[in-house]
C-alpha cells in the first residue's frame, strides 16, 4: 500500500481541468470521475498459493455531459494533452449520434460548491506478500491437523486502496481509503458425505484482520465438521430466529433492491406505491448508506460526486424513502442519497445499495430462543433473490439449528431455503435483539451483472417464514 492518494490521478488533474473547461463551452453540465484502484488477492489452500490483482483493480476516466435533452457518458483510460481534442471530438460525436431513447424533461444537474479531500488509511503495519503467505499457510496447516475428516482449507486476504477524483464546475473532490477483507473456507468429508463452511469479514487494517482470521478458520472448521451430520429441514412454516448474516440478507433482498429508485423511474418496484405506508413490524428500522455504518461500502462520495449519506428507509415499520443515484433523483424530483455506483469507470452509474441493515432492538437472544416451541436459528448467508415488482423473495441460509421447547437441540439442518412475500415476512417480526453486526464480505449484482461491494447485517430477528 502507498498510504496516499493516487500520484497518477494527481498528475493528471491539470489535464482533467483543461478537458472540463473545454467541454463546458459546449454543454451546460459536465463532470469527470477519475478512478485508480489497486489491490492484491492472496489465496492459500492445502496445495496451492495464488497471488493476483484484486478483482476491482482499475484505472480510468468517465465524462458525463448534458446537452439540454440527454445525459451522455464517455469513458477512456488514456489521458495526455495531445489526446484532449480526440476526447472532445468523441464526446461531441456521441451526443450528436441518432438517439434510441426519448429526450428527458429535466434541467442540468445543480451542485453546491464543494472542494474537499478525504483520507482513510490502513491501520497498523502493512505486511509483505511473503509475510502474509507464511501466516495463511500456518492457518491452513493448523486447521488441517484438527481432524482427518477435513480434506481442504482455503484462506485468503484481499487488500485494496481506492483513489477517486470528481471534478465539475462546482465540485473538486478527492477520496482515498483502504480495505482488507479475509475469507475462510473448509471442506470436510465423511464417507460419501461432503460438506463445507465459510466465513468472511474485513476492516481497514491488514494486520488486524489477519489476526482475527485465526479464530475464524478454527470456527469454520468446527462448523464444517458439524454439517456432516446435517439433514434437510422438513418443509413448512416455522418461527425462526435469523442471525445477523441472515438478517442482513433479508434487509438486502427483501427490501434493499425494492427501494433502489432507478427502479421507481422504470416502474419496476412496488415500493414506489408504498412510501408513507406500513411495510414491516413497528419494531423495524432500516438504514442504508456509505455513512450509516463502517464496512466495505463506506466511501466518502459516490460516483456521481454526491457525499455519503445515512438514509433511514423504514422507521417504525413505515417506508419513509428509497435510495437513489443523482440522475434518478433528478427525474423523480428528490434529493440524491449518495448511492450512485459503478462497477468500473467503463460502466454506467446505477442506484446501488451500500451498507444495508436493520437497527438493533432491546430483546435478549436467549429470551427469543426460549419463546419458540419448534423452529430454527438460521445462520450463514448462502444466496438470495428478490422480485421488486411483485415482492416475492427467496433467501437461503447455509444451515439452521433446531429449537424445540425453547432450547437448541443440537440438530442441524442444511440448507434452509426461505420463501414468501416480502411484506408478510417483515410484518411477522416480533422480536429484535440488542446484538448487532454489519458484515461486508461479498458483492451484489444489478440483475445478473454490474457487481459492486456491499455490506449488510443487523440484529437477531424473530419472524415466521416458510422453509423448504
Amino acid at each position: 500500500m502507498t498510504g496516499r492518494f493516487s500520484r497518477y490521478l494527481r498528475n493528471k488533474k491539470p489535464l482533467l481541468r483543461q478537458l472540463l473547461s473545454t467541454l463546458k463551452e459546449r454543454y451546460p453540465y459536465v463532470s469527470i470521475l477519475a478512478t485508480d484502484v489497486a489491490g492484491t488477492n492472496i489465496v492459500v489452500d492445502k496445495s496451492t498459493t495464488s497471488v493476483v490483482p484484486s478483482g476491482i483493480t482499475e484505472t480510468g476516466f468517465v465524462v458525463k455531459v448534458f446537452d439540454g435533452s440527454l445525459y451522455s457518458e464517455y469513458s477512456f483510460n488514456e489521458l495526455e494533452e495531445k489526446k484532449i481534442p480526440d476526447i472532445v471530438r468523441a464526446v461531441t460525436e456521441l451526443t450528436a449520434a441518432p438517439r434510441t431513447v426519448a429526450p428527458v424533461t429535466v434541467p442540468p444537474l445543480t451542485e453546491m460548491h464543494l472542494s474537499k479531500r478525504f483520507r482513510r488509511k490502513n491501520v497498523g503495519r502493512v505486511m509483505t506478500t511473503d509475510e502474509v503467505i507464511v501466516i495463511l499457510k500456518q492457518y491452513v496447516q493448523t486447521t488441517l491437523a484438527l481432524s482427518s475428516e477435513i480434506v481442504n482449507v482455503r484462506t485468503a486476504i484481499e487488500t485494496t486502496e481506492i483513489s477517486k477524483l470528481f471534478l465539475s464546475t462546482e465540485k473538486d473532490l478527492e477520496q482515498y481509503y483502504t480495505w482488507s477483507g479475509v475469507r475462510a473456507f473448509v471442506l470436510a468429508r465423511r464417507g460419501d458425505v461432503t460438506k463445507y463452511a465459510y466465513d468472511g469479514f474485513g476492516t481497514n487494517s491488514q494486520e488486524g484482520i489477519l489476526g482475527e482470521l485465526k479464530a475464524s478458520v478454527a470456527e469454520t472448521a468446527h462448523l464444517a465438521l458439524s454439517l456432516l451430520d446435517a439433514v434437510p429441514p422438513k418443509p413448512g412454516v416455522y418461527d425462526v430466529i435469523t442471525d445477523p448474516s441472515i438478517t442482513g440478507l433479508i434487509a438486502h433482498e427483501a427490501f434493499g433492491h425494492g427501494v433502489e429508485m432507478d427502479m421507481f423511474v422504470k416502474d419496476r418496484a412496488q415500493a414506489k406505491e408504498f412510501v408513507g405506508k406500513p411495510v414491516a413490524s413497528p419494531l423495524i428500522h432500516m438504514h442504508d448508506g456509505a455513512r450509516s455504518a463502517f464496512s466495505v461500502a463506506s466511501y466518502f462520495f459516490d460516483d456521481d460526486g454526491v457525499l455519503a449519506h445515512d438514509t433511514k428507509i423504514i422507521d417504525k415499520g413505515i417506508l419513509r424513502r428509497g435510495i437513489s443515484d443523482a440522475l434518478s433523483a433528478l427525474q423523480l424530483g428528490t434529493e440524491p442519497t449518495g448511492n450512485g455506483r459503478r462497477e468500473s469507470y467503463k460502466r454506467k452509474a446505477y442506484t446501488r445499495m451500500t451498507n444495508t441493515f436493520f437497527e438493533p432492538g432491546t430483546d435478549r437472544l436467549e429470551d427469543m430462543i426460549g419463546s419458540i416451541a419448534h423452529g430454527y436459528l438460521l445462520a450463514a448467508t448462502n444466496n438470495g433473490m428478490e422480485d421488486p415488482k411483485n415482492w416475492g423473495i427467496q433467501c437461503t441460509a447455509h444451515y439452521g439449528r433446531e429449537i424445540v421447547d425453547g432450547r437448541l437441540t443440537g440438530k442441524i439442518v442444511s440448507p434452509c431455503v426461505m420463501s414468501g412475500h416480502v411484506i408478510d415476512l417483515l410484518k411477522s417480526i416480533t422480536a429484535v435483539s440488542s446484538d448487532f453486526k454489519v458484515i461486508g464480505s461479498g458483492s451484489c449484482g444489478k440483475g445478473y451483472k454490474e457487481w459492486v461491494r456491499v455490506a449488510d447485517g443487523g440484529p437477531y430477528l424473530k419472524a415466521k417464514v416458510k422453509i423448504g
